[in-house]
């Protein structure tokens, strides 16, 4: 690959989620120039795979849209996806950076026709949609990915399947032969929003995720949701396709407990509420229940609480569910657990079960590179002594889209000022 020419006036992002594309388009159109790299074969991070955001329920794909736009008109950002950190050394103002470049095995010759993923017999799990379905070896990561470009999966690169997609691309837009590269960069600040994972519910052994196939996520439910989703938008029972009739809502999924995630991550008893919403749009006469700690829904944000506590088939229950068993025979779900109000000892039964999963930091945790602060919990923490090198959005704590915007902004503005001062 061609050296990519960088200065120490510079600004490397990692990340493009959200708050990577926030930090990125900020600098770069207070005339920066911005190298921003992404791990995964698409920009947008998490925020696509949400069906909608709260509190007004409106699709994600309208603000991603505006800002890839944004990125397209300004020739300030150049962006690598399937790229990650390899290594880093310096220190502000002159830090140095290896990138490595996974293949794709899809150039940018790629026209979308999908004629590779029509002759591809192989299947894999669908990453996108937590491996709820299937798709093709030779694929589109989603239908609104960008760049709009399909991937290959390693499996069947030297497979017949990898042929057959060679043979059947007309633009000589398939390479079997694509390597991993790397490249290097020199650049003056480095913006660290490489977002964040869901908590592994496999851990949480009482709760069956795993063993259990209507026991899910919520971001699982996310998908589900989603009109593009695995199910068409249908809330549907993983283990034999059946609508729900009654599902649960599993607050505080291994969060605020010291065997798993001591903190409490904020916005996922808003995202329950919002899911919520989705169950009773999709299914008028399915019955809800919450069970909930405390819930966490603040400033502005109380009056979608109120909104969702109206409605007369959601009900909350302040209860921390003890174990979660199965019914082989149907796939129901038992629910134990104890009702903190009333002292009463519970047991439910329901078709299907969401975890309402913490968020867990993507840390920076790269051999050989200067030192961040971080917090006990592994996130983020920008200190004035240790200048150069800054974390944005859910890198930093735990917080919604909008929060993560804003603080993508002021690391913008701080990797800014390290370039200033040198």
């Amino acid at each position: 690959m061609a050296e990519v020419q960088t200065t120490n006036q510079s600004i490397l992002v990692v990340g493009g989620g959200m708050s990577g594309i926030t930090s990125a388009l900020e600098a770069a159109e207070a005339g920066y120039d911005v190298v921003l790299v992404e791990k995964n074969p698409y920009l947008g991070g998490r925020v696509t795979q949400l069906y909608q955001y709260f509190p007004k329920l409106c699709p994600p794909n309208c603000g991603l849209e505006i800002n890839f736009r944004r990125m397209r008109q300004n020739p300030k950002v150049r962006f690598f996806t399937m790229a990650e950190v390899a290594n880093i050394s310096g220190s502000e103002g002159n830090y140095d950076v290896s990138i490595k470049l996974l293949p794709r095995y899809v150039n940018d010759k790629c026209t979308c026709c999908g004629k590779c993923s029509d002759v591809c017999e192989a299947e894999i799990d669908n990453p996108f949609n937590f491996g709820m379905d299937k798709i093709k070896g030779a694929y589109l990561p989603h239908e609104f990915a960008f760049p709009m470009r399909y991937v290959m999966d390693p499996s069947i690169v030297e497979t017949e399947d990898g042929k057959k997609c060679l043979e059947a691309c007309e633009y000589d837009a398939v390479e079997l032969d694509m390597a991993e590269t790397t490249f290097d960069l020199n650049v003056g600040a480095i913006v660290w929003a490489a977002g964040w994972d869901p908590y592994e519910a496999e851990k949480i052994d009482y709760y069956g995720f795993g063993e259990y196939k209507n026991v899910i996520t919520n971001m699982m439910m996310e998908r589900m949701a989603s009109p593009n989703g695995p199910t068409g938008g249908k809330i549907l029972r993983p283990s034999d396709g059946k609508e729900v009739k009654n599902i649960a809502f599993v607050q505080c999924a291994g969060s605020r407990d010291e065997n798993h995630l001591p903190y409490c991550s904020g916005v996922c008893c808003l995202a329950s509420m919002k899911q919520a919403i989705y169950v009773r749009e999709a299914h008028p006469d399915c019955a809800i229940s919450i069970f909930f700690i405390d819930i966490r829904a603040l400033d502005r944000l109380e009056d979608f609480y109120t909104k969702v506590q109206e409605d007369e088939k959601i009900e909350f229950i302040k209860s921390k569910i003890a174990n979660i068993s199965e019914d082989e025979a149907t796939g129901s779900l038992l629910l134990e657990g104890e009702n903190t109000r009333t002292g009463e000892q519970l047991r439910m039964t329901f078709d299907m079960a969401v975890l309402a999963t913490g968020m867990v930091p993507n840390k920076f945790d790269i051999d050989g590179a200067p030192e961040v602060a971080a917090d006990e919990y592994g996130f983020v923490v920008n200190d004035p002594e240790k200048a150069g090198i800054y974390g944005a959005g859910c890198v930093r704590r735990p917080t919604d889209v909008a929060s993560s915007v804003q603080d993508a902004t002021s690391s913008a503005l701080k990797a800014i000022q390290s370039i200033a001062r040198r």
